[in-house]
């Protein structure tokens, strides 16, 4: 039986070379070279569009490092590309753009289980299974016909950024809801006259991500940039996501100046949510400005906001863990359109899925890799009930915790079990194969 492949990005890639090295003939769609979305330009596949980047390759101190080496131990193409075009980058892992791009394609199209088709397609193929791997600039008519399969669609990505709980300095915060209504979920960070007007001086003249053209007309339409908001006027912030009302600090016992809640991203509670705060400051900019906020002067960022052309799904709603639709099965689906943010990530989360797609074509029992490696933790967070869901990349802040109190050693040692848990599920996957 043949596999259906729509998409020849990072995560299409690497789910069509897993499936075709497990013997199963692959027909890969792209719509290159006919045609081109309006950030790509090369022809070859896995086009690298933002930045020549992979982030971190530090394995036991980033989640980042963490998830590439898990990918390694699983046969990841994109690793093997990365690491034939790599260039000097300090503790990052940055490639060659069209080196590693070629590199991939290469090996794409020289597979003999591979057919490689130029075509759009506009519809879900009916019959058989199909993977979609179309990212973040999905056509048109495909887009609408996963909309109708998902039940719905987000064509722009307005995301706070996301702070570790252990980060936050609780001398200069309390826990509690406006007005005491709720559980009791949020944090909020207080901040008296001076420290917001620093705050705010710096957030207005702080420097902004640059966007690219075609994300200029929809991006913003139905969320606002917390700096945009504050260029509005001093107080704009203080009527707005930094609206003190109902929140009585309890080393004064009155509301503060000015007040930022920040809101449980996970159940466990290791990541919090910086309310309102959708930005489109520069990564840099975000740490130096947002670390003004008294109790976040030591902030650990696991997510930075982001405000870009990003076309995604409700997994939560729509999807397995294993990366199939609820509704549909036989149609998995993988990348940046899922919710998982970064080159990486969306390899990751191809190759996950080709992974679990070659187990149910051959009839084989399902084995989900554990929540304890950033792989699996990824796949659970996107598919795991959560009414403000929004994408989400590698960080430690998603892996369950361990209980050790200093930083350094809890992440290696969380590190250490991840890669113990990804070689157990190599082995249990791989047993009876002949490769």
């Amino acid at each position: 039986m043949k596999v259906k492949v729509i998409g020849a990005g990072l995560s299409g890639v690497e789910a069509a070379y897993y499936l075709a090295n497990r013997g199963v003939k692959v027909v890969l769609y792209d719509i290159k070279p006919k045609a081109f979305t309006p950030a790509h330009k090369s022809e070859n596949f896995a086009e690298l569009v933002c930045s020549n980047s992979l982030k971190s390759a530090d394995v036991f101190g980033n989640a980042a490092g963490l998830l590439k080496e898990e990918m390694r131990l699983l046969g990841s193409l994109t690793m093997e590309a990365a690491e034939v075009s790599k260039v000097p980058a300090g503790g990052a892992l940055a490639v060659n753009r069209e080196e590693f791009s070629r590199y991939i394609t290469d090996k794409i199209k020289s597979h003999k289980n591979i057919e490689c088709i130029a075509e759009e397609i506009t519809k879900i193929p009916d019959g058989g299974y199909t993977l979609i791997a179309t990212g973040p600039l999905t056509t048109a008519p495909l887009a609408e016909d996963i909309k109708a399969l998902a039940g719905a669609m987000y064509f722009y990505d307005a995301s706070a950024p996301i702070i570790a709980a252990d980060s936050i300095d609780m001398e200069y915060a309390f826990k509690g809801d406006r007005y005491g209504k709720g559980d009791g979920d949020h944090i909020n960070c207080p901040m008296n006259k001076d420290e917001y007007q620093a705050f705010y001086d710096a957030l207005i003249s702080a420097e902004r991500a640059t966007l690219h053209e075609f994300e200029k007309s929809d991006v913003f339409e139905g969320c606002m940039p917390v700096e945009i908001m504050a260029a509005r006027g001093k107080d704009t912030l203080r009527f707005g996501p930094l609206k003190p009302v109902g929140l009585d600090d309890p080393k004064t016992g009155r509301w503060a100046y000015a007040t930022l809640q920040l809101r449980r991203e996970d159940q466990v509670g290791t990541m919090y949510n910086m309310v309102g705060f959708q930005t489109n400051l520069k990564f840099a900019e975000q740490k130096r400005v947002f670390s003004m906020i008294p109790a976040l002067k030591n902030a650990e960022f696991l997510r930075y906001g982001v405000m870009h052309r990003n076309t995604f799904i409700n997994s939560p709603k729509a999807l397995n863990v294993d990366y199939s639709f609820k509704t549909r099965p036989s149609v998995f689906i993988a990348g940046q359109i899922t919710g998982v943010e970064g080159y990486v990530e969306s390899a990751g989360s191809g190759l996950l899925a080709a992974i679990y797609l070659e187990r149910k074509l051959s009839g084989k029992n399902e084995i989900l890799i554990s929540e304890n490696t950033v792989l699996g933790a990824l796949s659970r967070y996107i598919t795991t009930e959560n009414k403000d869901f929004e994408p989400m990349n590698a960080n430690f802040g998603i892996l369950p915790p361990i209980s050790v109190k200093d930083k350094k050693e809890r992440k290696r040692l969380m590190a250490e079990r991840s890669l113990a848990a990804v070689r157990q599920f190599k082995s249990e996957i791989s047993e009876g194969e002949n490769l």
